[in-house]
């Protein structure tokens, strides 16, 4: 990409007119992530070039990471790519049912076009037509049948659905998917499929986010009744937690050298190695826990007068207050991120519960919010004091409930056995499965789900209405 930046910058010292050197600048411009600069770039190009269809579509692709959309289709209405490109954009940007008529119309254009098809029925999916979305992908499976995005959305459909044997089929496919957020570890070792270990050892490693790891971690007891050695990679934030799981567990955090292993497995595909389908998901809980000590000492510091660390509202103790964790925003590189986050302010009804002693644990961007708590909150921000996960369980083992987004904390905590409410937006990820105030995975976890899309109003007042009842059968 260096040589092709220097030859396009080469051109445009000779020509600063060329449209094409500026078109395929901004090109390389938007792969590398400045938005802004392939925005500017493609821009001249079009002064230089109006009625060039094609370099307005790629416009529009760069202009959707600032909230923009400009539309080569004007200028050629029978141009499929144009709508194709335009229907993704409008899918980034929530615009679900513009989005569907764009497919849609590059589909009627273009009947063939497997990759609009497949997109089509991830738009699909997430407005909450199930059995199109997943016509949609049989589709475009039917026109490419080694198109691995098709196979992974159908997966999504089928796995929210709680048709998980099929899914994790369909799953695996996740590894052919070119730029994957997770690639596929190329291990020269073969990947584990179940069977007996016979004494060998097994690699299990976290290829997905935290919240992943601590789900589905909880085979790791199934895994070793299989008689072999098990050495478990995962995140650095995430060692000394997993290190409670067993005395003589090898944890390996990721970036460091690994221990020689005959076999390994990522940890998503534990559930298709054991045929689990929702009737075998393994309930047991809690199967993370605190370190004594540490929760101890966190039971110290929020115990009363004397905590060494200072609330935000007011100075009365917490003492017999209802100790409530919050967390209403996950990772902002997350695909799906701009649906399952909230801002802090959306949380403001629940400060009006009287008898609830509220405590952040959020991380990350997200929180700048809290630096700016609103002032009818009882709040403490401890999040500063959270430097891993083993840090967040010793809190939450002092807390009466979690109240967070679909994060990372909600898996902890559920892990735990500790109470926790988590939200929901209304296409939720697979997961939490549909329809359901439960969780099959999580026995001590309730789920408050939007109704409609965007809506967390409606959810955040339920929540309140059921806080006030908790706080109540507390006192009587």
């Amino acid at each position: 990409m260096a040589e092709a930046e220097a030859l396009y910058r080469q051109i445009l010292v000779i020509d600063p007119r060329h449209a094409d050197a500026l078109h395929l600048l901004g090109l390389l411009a938007h792969r590398a992530g400045r938005s802004d600069v392939a925005v500017e770039l493609i821009r001249q190009a079009i002064a230089l070039k109006p009625n060039s269809a094609e370099t307005h579509s790629n416009l529009g692709i760069a202009l959707k990471d600032q909230g923009q959309l400009d539309q080569a289709i004007a200028l050629k209405p029978d141009f499929t790519e144009a709508y194709y490109n335009l229907a993704n954009a409008l899918k980034e940007t929530g615009q679900l049912d513009d989005s569907i008529a764009e497919y849609r119309q590059a589909i009627a254009l273009e009947p063939d076009l497997p990759e609009a098809h497949s997109n089509l029925g991830n738009a699909l999916r997430d407005k909450g037509q199930l059995d199109a979305a997943i016509a949609a992908c049989r589709q475009a499976i039917a026109l490419k049948p080694d198109l691995p995005e098709a196979h992974v959305n159908l997966a999504f459909v089928m796995l929210v659905q709680g048709d998980f044997l099929r899914g994790w089929e369909e799953y695996d496919w996740l590894w052919k998917v070119k730029d994957a957020a997770s690639p596929q570890r190329n291990f020269t070792q073969p990947q584990w499929d179940g069977r007996p270990l016979e004494g060998r050892t097994l690699l299990l490693h976290a290829e997905q986010g935290f919240g992943d790891a601590i789900r589905f971690i909880r085979y790791l007891p199934r895994v070793a009744r299989r008689g072999g050695n098990i050495i478990l990679e995962c995140q650095p934030e995430l060692h000394r937690l997993f290190r409670t799981m067993a005395p003589d567990l090898q944890v390996v955090a990721k970036g460091q050298t690994l221990p020689a292993f005959d076999l390994h497995c990522p940890l998503l595909s534990l559930p298709r190695a054991f045929s689990t389908d929702l009737g075998k998901i393994p309930r047991t809980v809690p199967y993370l826990h605190a370190n004594a000590a540490e929760a101890a000492l966190w039971r110290e510091r929020i115990a009363g007068p004397g905590s060494s660390i200072s609330p935000s509202g007011s100075d009365r103790p917490s003492g017999p207050d209802l100790k409530v964790g919050l967390v209403w925003a996950g990772n902002p590189a997350h695909t799906n991120d701009r649906n399952r986050s909230l801002k802090l302010a959306s949380l403001a009804p629940l400060a009006e519960v009287p008898g609830v002693r509220f405590f952040s644990l959020q991380k990350g961007p997200a929180t700048a919010e809290a630096k700016a708590v609103l002032a009818s909150f009882d709040w403490i921000d401890a999040a500063e004091d959270l430097k891993d996960f083993a840090d967040t369980a010793a809190l939450l083992a002092n807390l009466d409930l979690v109240i967070a987004a679909d994060t990372a904390v909600v898996h902890l905590a559920g892990a735990m056995g500790r109470p926790v409410w988590t939200l929901l937006p209304f296409a939720p990820d697979w997961r939490w499965l549909l329809g359901r105030s439960d969780s099959p995975w999580y026995p001590t976890m309730r789920l408050f789900r939007q109704s409609s899309i965007g809506d967390w109003a409606s959810v955040i007042a339920e929540v309140r209405e059921q806080l006030q009842v908790l706080v109540h059968s507390r006192g009587e």
